[in-house]
């Protein structure tokens, strides 16, 4: 603790400056899961915040800096046997990133955002002043400031409730052949209070799985685990593809898969992005010896170094939105008509009390308590034109506003700031940056907002606008991923999943 004050009081000091001065700033994490285009003006380095500072298995919580990635908590909770209540799908998410942004997974139908997991926070304020935010102390700020992308502050300190964790998940997929069943028994399936973890995905109209989690420390003898980590193992979607192919499929399929496999089970292509990397070259083909033999590159950490790298997240569609699911499914008829984008990922959230800038409705029905959403992941390839790429996103928001649903804010976002402002609350916003002396910072609009005539005017050298083209531009973004600081810890993650089961092992 000593280490972590000390680098919180230089933080402090930083920040400081920059409000005497009444200059905004931006926080560099050292990595992002953003697909915004990055900022690189007036920043505080927060990067070397990323230790564990404790894990108490008495009381069953853990207290990390924020830059802490998901794949070492996890590690360092198995050693004691305990497991965070939710983990997000990518090893390399950050718990600050979790809490500062609207991070779910699996497990959010129970337990919630990753936020609503977390009993308090560390936080620096934008004067400098360092406080502590919790359900009982500052809850304004600490409801707020989750979800709010480090607008009211640095989060510097963060304490999370743990579970205890098993072995295996059983893992089973609910084969449904139509939009509708998969919607509906996916909403049936997160009142089944045996399951700790539920997802889904639409791979076409006529095929939608259902996948359904259960922690168990019992595995038949005869059944052996099943592994995505490793180069030769299945990527996690085509493999529930190829188990649920048959239309004719009557009977759930199971495995038993490893704990740390199964939280981090879409690392590997990144959900199904991935695929959009051989289709970018084109003359790579899509099998199994070219996963094995690029499997370095098709981790989410390498993915998202490659697309910031080679500024190519314009004219793709990397989206999540929540929607109440009375109008999931005129929605995913929307998707597939104007953009024909498939698979699509379903995850079931539970509700969020407004205000805030989580996902939200208060659809259908009477009243207007919030009720539960379901999340879909919207990623594939859109207009490589930029003004017909603009009018899509345009298009997408409104329809999904209409439909009472909400974007996740990582992802692109095209709403002028009018529009932004009437979905969420600004005078409960902007009473909190005054009450809290955030606004010398940034708003959660101006984080958040694609300046599309800024890029569009942006003077490139000839070398930049070379850079831009096919193939040089994938080709700039591999280089950026290879030249990363920490590329060889990450080029070989089925190591990090061996260490992590091993300490998993020595509990069970």
């Amino acid at each position: 603790m000593g280490l972590h004050e000390a680098a919180v009081s230089r933080i402090a000091a930083t920040v400081r400056a920059f409000y005497n001065r009444r200059e905004s700033y931006r926080i560099f994490h050292g990595s992002t899961n953003s697909t915004r285009p990055v900022q690189r003006d007036r920043v505080v380095d927060i990067s070397a915040m990323s230790n564990v500072v404790k894990i108490d298995p008495a009381s069953k919580v853990a207290i990390v800096e924020p830059n802490v990635s998901m794949d070492k908590l996890v590690e360092a909770t198995l050693e004691h046997g305990l497991i965070p209540p939710v983990v997000m799908e990518f090893p390399g998410i950050t718990v600050g990133g979790g809490y500062a942004g609207s991070a779910g997974e699996s497990s959010s139908f129970k337990y919630g955002y990753f936020d609503q997991t977390v009993n308090s926070v560390e936080i620096v304020l934008a004067n400098g002043e360092i406080v502590t935010a919790s359900r009982t102390e500052s809850p304004d700020l600490f409801k707020a400031a989750a979800g709010a992308l480090g607008t009211l502050g640095i989060t510097t300190l963060i304490e999370l409730r743990l579970l205890p964790a098993k072995e295996f998940v059983k893992t089973t997929y609910h084969r449904r052949s139509n939009i509708h069943d998969t919607i509906q028994a996916i909403r049936q399936e997160t009142e089944n209070p045996s399951n700790d973890y539920v997802d889904g995905i639409i791979f076409s109209k006529s095929h939608g799985v259902v996948i359904t989690g259960q922690l168990t420390d019992d595995k038949p003898d005869s059944t052996k685990p099943q592994t995505f980590s490793k180069a030769w193992d299945p990527w996690f979607y085509l493999h529930v593809k190829k188990n649920t192919d048959p239309e004719s499929l009557s009977s759930p399929v199971t495995d038993y898969i490893p704990l740390a496999e199964y939280l981090f089970r879409y690392d590997r292509g990144g959900f199904w992005v991935g695929v959009e990397a051989f289709r970018y070259f084109g003359f790579v083909p899509f099998n199994r010896m070219t996963r094995w033999f690029l499997d370095d590159f098709m981790h989410t950490r390498m993915l998202y170094r490659a697309l910031h790298g080679s500024n190519r997240s314009f004219g793709y569609m990397v989206q999540d939105l929540s929607l109440p699911y009375s109008t999931v499914e005129e929605f995913v008829d929307y998707t597939s008509q104007e953009l024909g984008i498939w698979p699509l990922w379903l995850c079931p959230l539970r509700e969020s009390d407004p205000p805030t800038f989580h996902p939200y409705t208060t659809l259908p029905g009477p009243g207007d308590f919030p009720k539960p959403m379901l999340n879909i992941g919207l990623w594939g390839r859109a207009s490589s034109d930029m003004d017909t790429f603009v009018r899509q996103n345009r298009q997408l928001e409104s329809k999904l506003a209409e439909l009472g649903g909400r974007k996740v804010l990582y992802s692109h976002t095209y709403y002028t700031e009018q529009e932004f402002w009437h979905l969420y609350d600004r005078s409960w916003y902007d009473d909190l940056r005054q009450r809290y002396s955030a606004t010398t910072l940034p708003t959660v609009y101006d984080k958040v907002k694609v300046d599309v005539v800024k890029h569009g005017q942006k003077r490139l050298s000839w070398i930049q606008r070379l850079a831009s083209l096919w193939p040089f531009a994938g080709l700039v973004g591999i280089f950026w991923a290879i030249r990363s600081k920490d590329y060889l810890l990450h080029r070989q993650p089925s190591w990090i999943y061996k260490r992590i089961s091993e300490n998993s092992r020595r509990q069970f």
